[in-house]
């Protein structure tokens, strides 16, 4: 069930995985395609903004809800930078059919100015097995250290991970903002350097298609992006798929996502969508 958890979260995160194994991947993660960083402008979002997923399984049973995805974007006590909580609680059905529960409460705090992550808290609930975590991304020293601990035993020394940065990176909650942050085009491809658990990956990432999505919204345009994080050596060590569809528009709000794995398909979908920023006509499709 752990691997089923990792793909749940994978499809809701988007661009990241809760992948396990330390890994440092090149800057050009052997695709040749480089890493760049989001182009400056307007934030597509602002504090107060909460968008809420409910998380779908389809395998035997089509259409069994999972899973339900908060995220919230706050700002410092000081008001310098942002703060975004991310909260994914497993559903009642996942219990009953497989007698597995999850809740992951994330914090991330992001540099305004610059966009990357600067430290990530978090708390991680599978089952009965309960975990605490911090992670300090140091960009002076380069370097990002995690450290795990047990609150149901204290006395167990923390588990310790750290990894050079080579630029600017992101956590799991951070990746999934600056994709909200990068004007697209078809056909465009890029890399976001993502930290999680202590390890560094390059993830490369394209946009493949502009197409019309049904959504909360209505009927609207949206852009659909492939992480590439299936397969050797890379997020997830299986094969699978990723789609992520994001509104083409001065939102950016990423209002599905799609995974394909040996568990079955899993759709995330935007439920809820409040304090969003107010948005023009969308363009015409070309």
């Amino acid at each position: 069930m752990k691997g089923l958890f990792k793909t749940i979260l994978l499809a809701v995160a988007a661009s990241v995985s809760l992948g396990v194994g330390i890994a440092v991947a090149q800057p050009n993660g052997g695709n040749g395609v480089a890493a760049t960083k989001p182009a400056a402008a307007s934030l597509p979002f602002a504090a107060g903004e909460t968008l809420t997923y409910e998380g779908k399984l389809n395998k035997i049973i089509r259409g069994i809800s999972v899973a339900e995805l908060t995220f919230t974007v706050g700002e410092t006590t000081e008001g310098n930078d942002f703060i975004i909580n991310a909260e994914a609680r497993s559903k009642g059905t996942l219990l009953k059919l497989f007698r597995f529960s999850f809740l992951q409460k994330i914090d991330t705090t992001i540099e305004r100015d610059g966009f990357y992550a600067q430290k990530t808290v978090k708390l991680d609930v599978q089952k009965d097995r309960v975990r605490n975590s911090e992670a300090l991304f140091d960009y002076t020293e380069r370097r990002v250290t995690y450290v795990e601990t047990d609150p149901k035993e204290p006395m167990r020394p923390p588990r310790r991970i750290a990894s050079d940065l080579e630029s600017e990176a992101h956590d799991l909650v951070s990746a999934i903002y600056s994709l909200r942050l990068r004007p697209m085009k078809v056909g465009d491809a890029f890399m976001v350097p993502v930290s999680d658990s202590g390890l560094v990956y390059y993830v490369p990432v394209r946009v493949t298609a502009r197409e019309r999505q049904k959504t909360i919204f209505g009927n609207v345009w949206c852009f659909k992006v492939e992480p590439q994080v299936f397969g050797p050596e890379r997020m997830i060590e299986r094969e699978g798929s990723m789609e992520i569809w994001i509104t083409d528009d001065a939102r950016r709000i990423p209002v599905r996502s799609r995974v394909k794995s040996n568990f079955g398909t899993i759709e995330i979908r935007l439920r809820e969508a409040a304090n969003t920023l107010p948005v023009k006509a969308e363009r015409a499709s070309k």
